[in-house]
């Protein structure tokens, strides 16, 4: 995706999660539960994992603002993502592993991971204003496959972070939802 400012950024990730919220709205307790074969995760695994990055990805970014308000450089909103961060954002086939500290458990019900995820999207939107006024290219915190990133590339991340495993949870459910229905069979009458 392409974003010119801050705001573009708001914008489409709460497009991103408004299409994860409709889609785990409509899942049952067996299929959050359901792992299917050749799988590592539950649904219910997947969104308590988004939960857990979303959440540390909040707390990056409000370390990275304290750091550019300290500069205290103004900014006029843009966005200004490396070439490189875009580049690897757009590989859409890198598979990558979660570092230990966001494993999930699957003990969380999808509901407390969702009431997490709302936490995040307060201490995104108590940043918003910082995030565009002052200038948030200088102050850096890495990322294992993206190398170092700015505020404004983590919260670019976190969006599509939420992109990402939402089209993971859409394959698991059609996945798991094939299984559950009747095998129909076209029955070809003779000439």
């Amino acid at each position: 995706m392409r974003y010119d400012t801050i705001a573009d950024i708001y914008s489409a990730n709460q497009k991103i999660r408004e299409h994860l919220m409709r889609t785990v709205s409509e899942i049952s307790e067996a299929e959050a539960d359901t792992i299917p074969e050749g799988e590592k995760w539950s649904i219910r695994q997947i969104v308590e994992h988004v939960a857990m990055v979303d959440h540390r990805i909040a707390r990056i970014c409000r370390k990275l603002v304290g750091a550019a308000k300290d500069e205290g450089k103004a900014s006029n909103g843009a966005a200004m993502l490396s070439p490189e961060f875009i580049a690897k954002t757009a590989d859409q086939t890198a598979k990558l592993e979660a570092p230990d500290h966001v494993q999930p458990s699957g003990e969380v019900a999808i509901s407390d991971s969702i009431a997490r995820m709302t936490q995040s999207q307060a201490a995104y939107a108590s940043l918003r204003s910082d995030l565009e006024s002052y200038d948030i290219s200088g102050p850096k915190f890495s990322h294992p496959y993206f190398g170092p990133l700015t505020a404004a590339e983590w919260l670019a991340l976190a969006g599509g972070h939420e992109m990402r495993h939402n089209r993971q949870i859409l394959r698991l459910l059609k996945s798991i939802r094939l299984k559950k229905s009747p095998v129909r069979r076209r029955v070809i009458q003779p000439g």
